[in-house]
């Protein structure tokens, strides 16, 4: 998978990742700015999942949007 696209249109992508993980707030995206790893992390915070799963939702949402 190319996460780079997701970085490079992270500002359209915020709405959708808000969607899919409500509980993340408008700084949270602000600070996570198209970066897995931080996206991972703030998940793994703000649902108390493992990072096996946290990792296993973003790939399935990524797999889900349209390019």
């Amino acid at each position: 998978m190319d996460w780079n696209r997701v970085e490079g249109n992270w500002k359209q992508l915020k709405g959708k990742v808000k969607e899919q993980w409500g509980k993340l707030t408008d700084d949270d995206l602000d600070t996570i700015n198209g970066r897995r790893d931080q996206l991972e992390g703030k998940i793994q915070e703000r649902y108390g999942l493992a990072k096996d799963q946290v990792k296993k939702d973003v790939d399935t949402w990524y797999g889900s949007q349209r390019w």
